[in-house]
């Protein structure tokens, strides 16, 4: 009876959606399922954080509508942050504000830039948000490769002439999510120069900046844009204080981006719940200790998965950043994943979710326990002998 918008008909279904109704199916059978699937952490919101959304919840004056751009004290804690954690320098005045999580600031920041027709430069394999938000806006994503060979980096010389004369935007997203790739700060500047050179916003998004493992850490963009030219950095609380249902994060860098990413949001939303902006000045504030707990126990969690994965057989490489293990399986990932699930209740992620250059790949995320890493990966190596069969 009712059409869905043509914008909506170009999406595919959202990719953790679906598995997630494969998962609940094998749970109704009685499996036993071990989710290495969607990136959301088994670790708690640390107690100190906890305790000040507790207190903030009370204050009558937290209960009215909040600031649109954020709590300044909020801002104030985010420029500490990027000061203490990366040496960048941010006016919390101008050149940082509020999110409902960085997911939010993504989809709408095409809202703000795209005129029917405009491209937007998307890496693949790359978070769908980057497509979605493309194609909501009325733009026209350009999938550009991240390829085995190059790291996962991109090549910004492959890019056609006439795609690069009708971008607006490039995202892009390091330590990377799906395929845990770093990237090489020679890199960071080259893309900068490119969006430069090309007038296009560079959007960054940094929402695992803060998982990274063997003394590597993840520098900002804005490390390398230090005029913030062209770079607009998203980031989060999600992964590096566990507060994924909170829904709070923030965007940084250029004055004029962030302007026009809060109009479109000044007309869409009412601004993050001021507790949540209590709580997350907590996090931000907090001990950099909790940081590195975090990554201590991914990294466990990692050596065991990515040495396992190896024993049964598979393409892995131990990744310096990100809860994820990009492993390399040589067959259709969708087969590959539904195949897993049903022989032996490990769940993954398949890549093709991620862009046509993630076929022939998965994604393991490591948000369970070293024990149940250890289950996953006994049933894993039956499942593999199977294969080779």
């Amino acid at each position: 009876m009712f059409e869905l918008s043509e914008r909506l008909t170009k999406l595919p279904p959202y990719l953790f959606a679906e598995i997630d109704l494969m998962k609940k199916k094998k749970l109704s059978e009685g499996m036993k399922v071990i989710d290495l699937g969607i990136g959301d952490p088994d670790l708690p919101t640390p107690n100190h954080i906890v305790e000040a959304m507790k207190k903030a919840v009370e204050k009558v004056e937290r209960q009215k509508y909040p600031s649109y751009e954020g709590m300044y004290e909020f801002r104030q804690a985010v420029s500490e942050f990027y000061m203490r954690r990366k040496k960048v320098k941010l006016d919390p005045e101008k050149e940082v504000i509020s999110l409902i999580g960085s997911k939010e600031g993504i989809a709408h920041l095409p809202l703000a830039f795209l005129n029917p027709g405009d491209v937007v430069l998307v890496p693949d394999p790359g978070y769908p948000v980057y497509h979605a938000g493309t194609i909501l806006a009325g733009g026209r994503p350009y999938h550009f490769p991240l390829k085995d060979e190059n790291e996962f980096q991109p090549d910004f010389e492959s890019i056609p002439d006439e795609i690069v004369k009708k971008a607006k935007i490039m995202f892009l997203n390091y330590p990377n999510n799906p395929t845990a790739a770093i990237i090489e700060k020679e890199k960071i500047k080259e893309a900068i120069d490119f969006c430069i050179d090309n007038k296009i916003i560079l959007a960054h998004d940094a929402a695992y900046s803060e998982i990274t493992f063997d003394d590597y850490k993840a520098p900002s963009f804005l490390e390398f844009d230090r005029a913030f030219e062209v770079t607009i950095e998203f980031n989060s609380l999600s992964k590096t204080y566990n507060m994924t249902g909170w829904r709070i994060g923030f965007a940084c860098g250029n004055s004029e981006i962030l302007r026009g990413l809060l109009k479109v949001k000044t007309n869409i939303d009412s601004g993050v719940f001021e507790a949540i902006q209590e709580a997350a000045i907590a996090a931000l504030r907090g001990s950099d200790e909790v940081i590195e707990k975090n990554c201590k126990i991914f990294a466990e969690r990692r050596d065991v998965l990515v040495k396992g994965l190896k024993e049964a057989g598979f393409e892995v490489k131990k990744p310096k950043g990100t809860f994820y293990v990009w492993c390399k399986v040589g067959m259709n990932s969708v087969e590959f994943v539904k195949m897993m699930l049903n022989k032996t209740g490990v769940l993954c992620t398949p890549g093709i979710g991620f862009g046509e250059y993630g076929e022939g790949y998965v994604r393991f995320a490591l948000t369970k326990s070293v024990s149940e890493v250890e289950e996953a990966i006994k049933r894993i190596k039956e499942f593999a002998k199977t294969l080779s069969r």
